[in-house]
């Protein structure tokens, strides 16, 4: 060793310190793409405070915190994951931006417009980074799909099909906190799976829905611990674009024998492409003559797509990985990087606005435009 190799010092940074607000099915998701990102788990809270300490033993972490001021408070957390139910959101993601935190929050970012106006513009003066996880966009041929679609392969976009189909509850005796409005918000399946096909079609594309005709149905106004419920099962709509395109999404989480199945063809001029998230191996490129499967390969794939890809062409990536991306983009943007297609807070009200004016259309037998 040289004398000048002996006075340099080479300290690795500091890992990013995380806290996690909850303590269910998504803390577990959260915790382990932050800790794929070499994050420090510093600690979690929840509902109660036994529920953080049991919470903490079943994923790992570090510290239970007896109430989210205190887990805010602890100079140790840089950046915090918010998992809790709906109605939540707002008051504690604007709590953590007011301390100066950076901040992840779960969809729906607000169960109201209002509120997610009121923190994606908290989240733009604090300047941290706020992000939500439409990890979707994080598979590695969606981004194929998208840059098919900047680079005029696809031509322009004519017809949307979409759909996001889950049967969790299929039942009467299915039941969970999100089919209560004043937990869950106004509207249940659309906010919680319709807004990520909206923002993957709208991601994909580069177009926006601009007008909405929609229906939807409570199969159940009763459950196994709720009653008159408000919420709807599912959600049909007709959409127009910006751009002038025309489609169909069917959103559903009583649709037997679906587990997970967002599906979307986008028709172009020049090529169609259809994703399946359930099949996320391959992207089908159909063209009027010569269509193909693109797979999961990143020697075939464009760079912003290949980037994405973590194990080679046949060991298949799946939603964990796609959640690691997003966690892993959003702790660069939080070191200083730009990454691109990170969904934002700007991303969160978008979504909250397409939801607004799809209940609104339901409700009123009218199209309604969405806001800008």
């Amino acid at each position: 060793m040289t004398e000048s190799s002996e006075s340099v010092s080479h300290a690795m940074p500091a890992p990013l310190g995380v806290g996690i607000v909850g303590g269910g099915f998504m803390a577990t998701v959260h915790s382990r793409a932050a800790r794929a990102a070499r994050a420090h788990l510093v600690g979690v809270s929840s509902s109660r405070p036994e529920r953080a300490v049991a919470a903490a033993a079943e994923l790992g972490i570090d510290g239970a915190f007896a109430s989210l001021e205190e887990l805010i408070a602890d100079p140790g957390i840089d950046v915090v994951h918010v998992t809790t139910p709906n109605a939540l959101h707002a008051e504690q993601a604007l709590a953590v931006i007011e301390a100066g935190k950076h901040v992840v929050c779960e969809k729906p970012l607000a169960t109201t417009v209002a509120d997610a106006v009121r923190l994606a513009d908290a989240a733009a003066s604090a300047g941290v980074t706020a992000t939500v996880p439409f990890v979707y966009r994080f598979h590695p041929l969606v981004r194929e799909a998208r840059a098919r679609f900047a680079s005029g392969e696809t031509g322009r976009l004519l017809t949307i099909a979409g759909s996001y189909l889950q049967d969790w509850l299929l039942d009467s005796a299915d039941d969970n906190w999100r089919v209560d409005s004043a937990a869950g918000g106004r509207s249940r399946a659309f906010a919680d799976i319709g807004s990520h096909l909206v923002d993957l079609i709208e991601f994909v594309t580069g177009d926006r829905v601009s007008r909405v005709a929609a229906t939807k149905r409570t199969f159940f106004d009763s459950r196994a611990e709720h009653a008159a419920i408000t919420t709807e099962d599912a959600v049909a709509v007709a959409v127009q674009t910006a751009g002038g395109a025309i489609g169909t999404l069917l959103v559903s989480q009583a649709a037997a024998g679906r587990k997970n199945r967002l599906h979307v063809e986008l028709s172009g001029s020049a090529e169609s492409v259809v994703f399946d998230q359930e099949q996320p191996e391959t992207l089908w490129v159909g063209r009027r003559r010569g269509s193909l499967l693109v797979p999961r390969d990143a020697d075939q794939l464009q760079p912003d797509a290949a980037r994405l890809v973590t194990t080679p062409a046949g060991h298949p990536q799946g939603y964990q990985d796609a959640f690691n991306a997003f966690v892993a983009d959003t702790y660069a943007a939080i070191a200083g990087d730009d990454p691109d297609g990170l969904p934002r807070f700007a991303d969160g009200l978008r979504a909250a606005r397409v939801s607004d004016a799809v209940i609104e259309s339901a409700e009123s037998g009218a199209w309604v435009d969405v806001a800008a």
